[in-house]
């Protein structure tokens, strides 16, 4: 099977490409620029270069490299995150979700690709519709911040794109792993680390992580399950509010513990959305990708999955 992966250099196609060699299966990488290029050839992978905002670009890569499935996690995330400025920070990310994501799957019927993944979010859903993990019926963010609604628009438009032609969108919990905000030198771990990151308003919201190898070993299984279709949320089995995870993540790095910062005060700093975002997010239930892929988390929780990254600590099963 011959597998096209838009975004092979980021923090999951890093983890995605290696797997898919030792499973017998040829990656094949969609690069930008002839530096991500050389990044992906690294890893063994043959490279198509195309910008994936240029459609006869894409058309062209995708003939070229006549994939069975095309993986699309294309993002421009930068690796700080200024809430107050996220709608300008995401822009070319949003543009990626919208456009890119039409010109892939534009060039996937003109040139006969079986099937589509693509990477969207597990931390979308709406606050108001339930306390519960959400399952993926559950509607997303009617009225978020207007710092994340162009991003939420962004990522309605591309699942709208992918489940219309029959494709799979994998909702990815936060990531954590090498190369993340939450890596060893990420930007969240490094703010912890100087205590500049409080728990804003109690610390409410609720996380659903994921570590980027079990990402991975997920479009792995759907690989394995062609006719798998629609959204499947793809997280670990321990949602847990910011007051659980960030104290313990500054306990991770022996870093004094986080300061608290009311709910008022922080949205003078840090805006609506960076109050929100600790205090408003919904965890999400991976149920549905259990029984429909057959997959399961290495890391069941972000506790031992940031203790084996940031630490080196044991854990009771190795990691491939």
């Amino acid at each position: 099977m011959r597998v096209l992966v838009a975004g092979a250099t980021g923090v999951i196609g890093r983890q995605l490409m290696p797997l898919l060699a030792t499973h017998g299966l040829q990656g094949i990488a969609l690069a930008r620029t002839a530096r991500r290029a050389t990044e992906a050839e690294r890893t063994g992978a043959r490279v198509v270069i195309a910008d994936a905002l240029d459609a006869q670009a894409v058309d062209a890569a995708v003939g070229a490299a006549e994939p069975d499935v095309i993986v699309n996690m294309l993002t421009a995330i930068p690796a700080a995150i200024n809430p107050r400025r996220m709608a300008s920070q995401f822009e070319a990310t949003d543009r990626l979700r919208t456009e890119g994501t039409a010109h892939l799957l534009a060039a996937a019927r003109r040139h006969g690709v079986r099937h589509t993944i693509a990477q969207s979010v597990a931390f979308a859903y709406d606050p108001d519709a339930g306390l519960r993990p959400a399952v993926e019926d559950d509607p997303l963010w009617r009225s978020p911040a207007p710092q994340f609604a162009p991003a939420l628009a962004a990522i309605r438009g591309l699942e709208e794109q992918v489940v219309a032609a029959n494709g799979l969108v994998m909702r990815f919990g936060h990531l954590y792993g090498p190369g993340t905000a939450f890596g060893a030198g990420g930007s969240i771990t490094r703010a912890v680390r100087r205590r500049r990151m409080p728990v804003i308003g109690g610390g409410t919201a609720t996380f659903s992580f994921l570590h980027t190898h079990d990402a991975a070993t997920a479009i792995l299984a759907a690989l394995d399950r062609p006719a798998a279709a629609g959204i499947v949320n793809v997280v670990d089995d321990d949602p847990a509010r910011v007051s659980d995870w960030l104290p313990y993540l500054a306990e991770l790095v022996e870093a004094r513990p986080p300061f608290r910062l009311p709910a008022a005060l922080a949205r003078m700093l840090v805006g609506s959305w960076g109050v929100q975002f600790q205090t408003r997010l919904r965890g999400a239930d991976n149920t549905r990708a259990a029984t429909t892929l057959g997959w399961r988390p290495r890391h069941s929780s972000w506790r031992e999955g940031l203790a084996h990254d940031l630490t080196g600590a044991h854990l009771d099963h190795p990691v491939d």
